[in-house]
């Protein structure tokens, strides 16, 4: 499987990417950014060798900060906190499902998705970039990584080896997800009142703000109308952008564990069996229906 550089490779699937025996169908699959992708086909693909030194740097970084930055991750993990890194306030087991959000896997990095007409400019003062949006799209990582239009073995490595600044990525959605993001993997998730608050909560207090108290936007994005921002949140080795995603999922009250969700594939697996796919409401661990099922 190719990589996304939406973030740096984790090391789990950087191992797999380069053992012998990987299969010839996750090695071509498409990075979202710079590979070719259904919804994205105009994008050229990334030279493989680059991938190969990436694999390499990623797992030499394993093996001289895992003994030291694990535990320190682990135990930071252990109870859900906010964006602030405040502890976040539990939600309501009895309080009602009320609003839908959606993950959106694009192989190594996902992405959280928001209905627009859930979000007030009060709430997320990012969404009055976006004001004819129909979902929001935001995604997290590292902000040199993410927002390079060529990155390098030495940026990937940077990304993993310690803590650097982090970037949100914005995206406005005009069509139905299943149509945006015709090749992703999508999982609907139901939440309350107050842990679609929580959500909103740790999105907003993601952002670093100017002196006017408002984000500041760091030029455009990756792909449609979208955006970069800066984020207060470091990115490492055990904060990536899917441990980002189910932190704050976390924070609303789905039962996930962000310490188990370096990888997509991981976080991914957390969701399947608490969400739904968009527009048949199967769960997502029924087999997919063929037309006219």
């Amino acid at each position: 499987m190719v990589r996304s550089r939406f973030e740096a490779p984790s090391v789990v699937e950087a191992d797999a990417l380069a053992a012998p025996g990987a299969t010839r169908q996750a090695r071509a699959r498409p990075a979202h950014r710079n590979g070719p992708s259904p919804s994205h086909p105009h994008r050229r693909a990334e030279p493989a060798q680059r991938g190969m030194w990436v694999c390499r740097l990623v797992r030499l970084a394993r093996v001289t900060l895992a003994a030291c930055l694990l535990p320190l991750t682990l135990s930071a993990c252990a109870a859900p906190t906010s964006a602030s890194g405040s502890a976040a306030a539990p939600v309501p087991a009895s309080a009602p499902i009320v609003r839908r959000v959606h993950v959106v896997s694009h192989g190594w990095h996902t992405g959280l998705v928001l209905r627009a007409d859930d979000v007030s400019a009060a709430a997320w003062p990012a969404r009055v970039d976006f004001p004819n949006a129909a979902y929001l799209e935001v995604g997290w990582g590292d902000r040199a990584y993410y927002r390079a239009a060529d990155p390098g073995a030495w940026l990937a490595l940077k990304a993993v080896a310690w803590p650097t600044p982090g970037v949100l990525h914005v995206v406005a959605v005009d069509s139905a997800l299943e149509h945006f993001f015709a090749s992703a993997e999508i999982i609907e998730i139901g939440l309350s009142e107050p842990g679609m608050q929580r959500l909103l909560d740790h999105l907003r207090e993601s952002h670093e703000l100017d002196a006017a108290g408002r984000p500041i936007a760091l030029g455009p994005g990756l792909y449609g109308h979208s955006r970069f921002y800066a984020s207060r949140e470091r990115f490492h080795l055990f904060k990536t952008c899917n441990v980002w995603i189910a932190t704050a999922l976390h924070a609303a009250g789905v039962p996930v564990t962000p310490a188990l969700a370096i990888t997509a594939g991981r976080l991914m697996a957390q969701l399947r069996p608490l969400g739904w796919v968009p527009g048949n409401r199967l769960p997502a661990t029924a087999p997919a229906r063929t037309p006219g099922q």
